[in-house]
């Protein structure tokens, strides 16, 4: 296998820095550019090999992982937008994967062991919540899925066993947020690693680097791919805790060129995305928020006034994403979902086309009604993912359809 700091060595030879001064969008138009590597070309190409020949007399530098060797491991296609999301979170290392689960599942695999606690606030996404609670029991890691009181108190959620902490912020499907601060802080009070799963926010809207995180995840399935065409994950973080990330290449769980070709063509246009993004969902929140058919909007900020403190102070912006509790419950879900015509019913989120989900028929199926309830999930609990589509469309969409079903 080669050196896990192959990546950072290649990655300094090959593309160049940009001024301090350049802003987010401009770093995602011009942050992994090696035309030289490329006959010129400005679009990088798509280098759709397994393996790759390498002289004899380049022995040396084969030991040292400084060429390419297999794509599991290495790809040009691939190393472009990793390099692209390392700066824009701000980031020693990162590294892209086949799927969001594929990235947190590597990682929170490479960094616990037998015998380690890992402590989580209960409102993960399901598949998430399933690695926690069913796969790592069996290796020997304890798991304390905290309730939302104690999720208040981060500091007395962990123990000296407490080797990896796990949070979403905004979280997936209630849009809580965490001070992400304080839990670093918790988390580094007794040698924890601190990981956030940055999905929902974007690093446009939000830097859990900056605010003490050890590692950023993402779908990138979602918003930083943002067309709903490819499966991708990725985690950055600090040179020493990404290179055992990243020494765990037997997992497979590699980037396909050809997607992470397609993600290097959506990332440029993040900026401009999550803009509209951000300003549907707090178009469609204000607009619903007192809607008779609607008990409750769920939106990252409005749970308390706590929790709009803290979206004040760390998120530069709240996302596309909004949760409706209907008044109705579960009989008013097909109804209000039959009506809608600029929604697709469909799982996933983050994409350029609007998408409406009910997560008790997908990604927290496997849930009691005890847990769901204990989540905040009731029967008439609809996921929206707002796309860039006119806000006064979705707003008209959104609101004929829950006139009919008052």
């Amino acid at each position: 296998m080669s050196d896990p700091g192959a990546t950072a060595r290649r990655r300094a030879r090959a593309f160049p820095e940009l001024p301090e001064w350049a802003g987010p969008t401009t770093r995602l138009v011009h942050g992994a550019r090696r035309p030289d590597w490329n006959a010129g070309s400005v679009v990088p190409p798509i280098y759709q090999t397994t393996t790759f020949h390498f002289p004899a007399e380049h022995s040396e530098a084969r030991d040292r992982g400084d060429v390419y060797l297999y794509s599991r491991l290495a790809n040009p296609s691939v190393e472009g937008p990793e390099e692209t999301i390392r700066r824009l979170e701000g980031g020693d290392s990162a590294r892209l994967f086949g799927s969001g689960m594929g990235a947190i599942t590597s990682t929170v695999l490479s960094l616990v062991r037998a015998g380690d606690e890992v402590v989580a606030p209960a409102g993960l996404y399901g598949s998430t919540q399933d690695l926690l609670t069913d796969l790592l029991p069996r290796f020997g890691v304890r798991v304390r899925m905290l309730t939302g009181e104690e999720a208040r108190s981060p500091e007395t959620a962990m123990g000296p066993d407490t080797r990896l902490v796990l949070v979403e912020s905004p979280t997936n499907p209630g849009l809580h947020v965490h001070d992400l601060a304080r839990w670093a802080k918790a988390a580094h009070g007794v040698g924890a690693l601190f990981l956030v799963d940055n999905t929902f926010a974007t690093p446009i809207n939000q830097h859990p680097l900056a605010l003490g995180a050890d590692v950023v995840l993402h779908s990138a399935t979602k918003y930083l791919a943002g067309h709903s065409d490819l499966l991708a994950g990725a985690a950055v973080g600090s040179a020493e805790v990404m290179a055992r990330v990243d020494a765990k290449g037997y997992l497979g769980a590699s980037l396909d060129p050809f997607a992470a070709f397609l993600l290097a063509r959506s990332l440029p246009t993040l900026g401009l995305r999550v803009a509209r993004h951000n300003e549907n969902g707090r178009r469609v929140a204000e607009a619903l928020r007192d809607h008779p058919a609607i008990e409750r909007v769920h939106y990252p900020g409005s749970a308390s006034l706590e929790e709009e403190a803290i979206a004040a102070r760390q998120m530069q912006g709240r996302g596309g994403m909004l949760s409706l509790s209907l008044r109705g419950g579960a009989p008013s879900i097909d109804p209000f979902l039959g009506r809608l015509r600029f929604f697709h019913v469909a799982s996933s989120l983050g994409s350029v086309m609007s998408l409406v989900s009910v997560p008790i028929q997908s990604s927290h199926r496997h849930l009691s009604e005890v847990e769901l309830s204990r989540l905040g999930i009731d029967p008439g609990f609809v996921r929206l993912s707002l796309g860039i589509e006119d806000p006064e469309d979705l707003v008209r969409d959104l609101t004929e359809a829950l006139d009919a079903i008052v």
